[in-house]
């Protein structure tokens, strides 16, 4: 039996009509009403959100990459396209049925067509991150690394042009950022608004932590974040406590264990 489905573009207009990951109602989530907010600002500059299909009709795999001129991750992927996200199977029997593979192609055919000189994308282990494995498969190298498993990999055209690399900004941690608890954020994921004001009235009355948070709202500033996942972390006196978002009760193990 052959499998069918169909892959679309998405547009600020439409993906309310799709949502983005889980969060549906524009009316109720203010994680949708930033995440077409902040759509809106880069879909005329190349970004592109693709939503995939399954033959019963059900939205079961999304990809979105844009330029790596303006990738909210600390990279140089000049001439680059660029994944932020990869995701495929949200119900077990659409698992396995190469959604991935279909997503990540349309992706590659869209940089040809657009003579970059490849594809890029950071991968972790985890749930807020794509596997390595579909890529290693696909052809992608590993070209650069950080901590804590981190890894960028690339898939290139032309092999004479210079490998994407991890900004330097996350070898070092800003002044700013030493003395307290500072949560970094991004529109780019829809994460990023749960949990982080339930986080810092935690940190506020429980711990007596002075804290602040930093909106990244532009291509820039995420580049310039020392956290590899670029568009969240939490930084405690100077050191990154978590590279993605967590649960109010996730931020009061870590913060048991470090103070």
């Amino acid at each position: 039996m052959t499998t069918t489905f169909k892959i679309i573009d998405l547009t600020p207009e439409t993906i309310a009509d799709y949502g983005v990951c889980g969060y549906k109602d524009v009316n109720k989530h203010k994680e949708l009403r930033n995440k077409i907010e902040w759509f809106s600002t880069y879909h005329a500059q190349g970004l592109k959100i693709k939503a995939l299909l399954a033959e019963d009709g059900t939205y079961q795999g999304m990809i979105e990459y844009l330029p790596g001129e303006l990738a909210h991750r600390p990279v140089n992927a000049k001439d680059y396209l660029f994944i932020h996200c990869l995701f495929v199977g949200f119900k077990k029997e659409h698992k396995g049925k190469g959604y991935a593979s279909a997503l990540l192609g349309e992706c590659l055919q869209d940089a040809k067509a657009q003579q970059k000189n490849g594809v890029a994308v950071i991968t972790r282990k985890g749930s807020f991150m794509a596997d390595n494995k579909l890529f290693l498969k696909k052809g992608f190298k590993a070209v650069d690394k950080a901590k804590p498993d981190f890894e960028l990999l690339v898939y290139k055209f032309n092999d004479n042009a210079p490998d994407p690399r991890f900004n330097s900004y996350i070898q070092t941690m800003p002044e700013q950022y030493k003395e307290g608890l500072t949560i970094l954020r991004s529109p780019q994921c829809p994460y990023t608004e749960k949990n982080v004001h339930a986080i810092i009235d935690t940190a506020q009355k429980k711990y007596k932590v002075p804290t602040q948070l930093i909106d990244l709202d532009n291509a820039p500033a995420a580049q310039a974040t020392p956290c590899a996942f670029g568009t969240f972390c939490i930084i405690y006196n100077g050191e990154v406590i978590s590279h993605h978002p967590i649960s109010n009760k996730r931020f009061e193990n870590i913060m048991d264990k470090v103070m």
